[in-house]
């Protein structure tokens, strides 16, 4: 049986939250680290889906095509800032090349080993954490206003089956069954019964980190610069901005913020950032069932406790760039033509950063050169749906048990 350690997790996002808990579940004594406190980050704000037929890469064929859209639209659902092209322009390249045919089938099938296993994973949390009251097995209904929209997700349609995703062609008719408050001048859309949704993000956060303080857990505010590695060559310390901290084994969950971290080590990885934005409804007059995923325009319209949140768009500008507020008004604009009366008032614009790379995998397992030292961030729209999952095997790993998932596609030295 491997020996019990000491492990500090480096981000208190859900994806952190999670490996922390794991962690603590079998046995190792847990320090978390952030800036934040736990939950506030990227985390707070997003879209609470577990979407868990996601299998669909960011880049797909075609998307050479859509790069100039991107520069011109920045109210499209995903767009490049001018000032930020000349950085984003290796990611870019990389990210194309990703798009070819023989490499969306690859990234889709190492993606499914994942989401296959991300609901029972949430489950086995959800229970030990006492969170099922904020755990919806809610289904996540995709709608389309135009003929066209739904003839160019086709191809994403036949994917997701291809990789044993259950998806259900719907009319107008049942769509409105499902869901009262959608507008009848829709065209199609198909339903996705085994996804599911959170009531709100921030309250899960809260029961990860309650049973983390409850088993002994120990939080350090604080803000990391680096990591200080040892002649040895093994982690030693975190270098923060009150002094270093001790380190015996380290996991890295930073989220868009752990490239600096990677850089660090000597590892070179093309993380870059999506500044993703929501805009809140606290008083949307709308009665919603369950989550809508607008295939139009790629954003949700998520009811959650308190309101309704628009979330989805986002933008390819890294971490420094004032936020573009227009890119969260827009999205009441969008949702009106599917779920006709939503109200505005006190509507509240929120923006943070999913930590993305251009092969839409994570960077997830023990690091090949590095002893006592592993990595799980780049999650990119699937942070929450694969926390879970995330934990799990960074806790096998760190146990010596063998995680039973082949981890290859998601090294940190894949992009040598």
């Amino acid at each position: 049986m491997a020996e019990k350690k000491v492990f500090t997790v480096l981000g208190a996002g859900v994806v952190g939250l999670c490996c922390a808990v794991s962690l603590q579940r079998k046995g190792h004594a847990v320090v978390l680290v952030d800036r934040l406190d736990p939950g506030m980050g990227t985390s707070f704000g997003n879209a609470g889906l577990v979407q868990i037929d996601a299998v669909v890469p960011i880049a797909t064929p075609g998307i050479l095509r859509s790069i100039p859209r991107m520069l011109l639209d920045s109210k499209g659902p995903l767009a490049i800032r001018w000032r930020y092209l000349h950085k984003i322009a290796p990611w870019l390249l990389r990210f194309i090349l990703a798009a070819r045919p023989d490499s969306v089938e690859r990234i889709s099938t190492a993606l499914a080993s994942l989401l296959d296993l991300s609901n029972e994973a949430w489950f086995e949390l959800i229970d030990a954490v006492n969170a099922r009251d904020v755990w919806r097995q809610s289904g996540e209904l995709h709608v389309y206003r135009r003929k066209e929209a739904w003839d160019a997700a086709k191809p994403t349609h036949e994917l997701r089956r291809r990789r044993g995703s259950q998806l259900v062609d719907l009319t107008v008719h049942e769509m409105r069954q499902l869901e009262p408050a959608l507008s009848s001048k829709l065209y199609g859309g198909v339903f996705t019964p085994n996804a599911n949704s959170i009531t709100y993000p921030l309250h899960l956060s809260q029961r990860l980190f309650g049973y983390f303080q409850e088993n002994g857990g120990q939080f350090i505010k604080r803000n990391v610069r680096c990591i200080k590695i040892g002649e040895d060559g093994s982690v030693r310390k975190l270098i923060t901005e009150k002094g270093p901290c001790d380190v015996e084994s380290l996991v890295v969950a930073a989220g868009a913020y752990s490239k600096s971290f990677t850089k660090s080590t000597g590892a070179k990885v093309p993380l870059d950032t999506e500044r993703g934005y929501h805009l809140w409804l606290p008083n949307s007059g709308i009665d919603m069932r369950r989550p809508i995923v607008v295939g139009d325009h790629h954003f949700g319209i998520v009811p959650m406790t308190g309101g309704i949140r628009l979330a989805g768009t986002a933008e390819l500008g890294g971490l420094d760039l004032p936020p573009y507020w227009r890119r969260a008004d827009i999205l009441a604009d969008l949702a009106e033509d599917f779920v006709p009366g939503l109200n505005r008032e006190g509507a509240e614009r929120w923006m943070g950063y999913r930590p993305s790379l251009p092969d839409s995998l994570p960077v997830l397992g023990k690091d090949p050169l590095r002893r006592d030292l592993y990595w799980a961030f780049g999650h990119g729209h699937l942070g929450l749906t694969m926390a879970a999952i995330t934990g799990r095997i960074i806790a096998d790993l760190a146990s010596g048990r063998d995680p039973e998932i082949d981890l290859s596609p998601f090294r940190i030295d894949r992009f040598i």
